[in-house]
């Protein structure tokens, strides 16, 4: 199996990249913390480790994966966002997570809008969803405002009960974010 060419994306504030040495220590504490809660952990350094080279590693097993994003202003790391689809999973998903740092500056939502908008129109895919852990209330918004819609609960191991919210197809995307923005 080769290994698969990992894009750039680009939006108007944002980079979003491949993974890269360094990571790891960049999430490290985040994952460690309680901040963490929503998407898994918190974890420790090794788990950390596992889960980032499984991001990673999801590019040469199913052609696709999230990124790292990034920036531009600072250069700094805002978060993760994109597909994946780790065994075990119901379906493809797209995922976000930002770090309590950059929240409120819109920025979940601007890569979230990037990394669909990839799946439709590089990756072909004809739906997405985004799997939600109860609670995250945060996230509930983020979905409302992409347009996603709850659809229901489904049992995730060893997460328990995650919340789907379905994106728009992507016709119906394209024009519910071309009126919005």
């Amino acid at each position: 199996m080769s290994a698969a060419v990992i894009p750039t994306l680009e939006t108007p504030r944002l980079t979003l990249r491949g993974f890269a040495p360094g990571d790891v220590e960049t999430f490290a504490g985040f994952y460690a913390s309680e901040a963490s809660r929503f998407v898994g952990g918190p974890e420790d350094l090794v788990s950390t480790w596992k889960r980032i080279a499984a991001y990673a590693g999801c590019w040469s097993l199913r052609g696709y994966g999230k990124f790292v994003v990034v920036e531009k202003a600072s250069g700094r790391t805002v978060g993760i966002v994109g597909p994946t689809f780790p065994e075990g999973w119901p379906e493809p998903e797209i995922g976000w997570t930002v770090l309590p740092e950059f929240e409120g500056r819109g920025y979940a939502a601007e890569a979230a809008l990037r990394a669909i908008t990839f799946v439709y129109d590089e990756l072909g895919w004809s739906t997405a969803m985004s799997a939600i852990f109860p609670g995250n209330n945060r996230s509930f918004r983020l979905a409302d405002r992409l347009g996603a819609r709850h659809e229901g609960a489904v049992e995730v191991k060893p997460y328990g009960m995650l919340e789907i919210w379905r994106h728009l197809a992507p016709a119906d995307f394209r024009a519910h974010h071309a009126r919005i923005q």
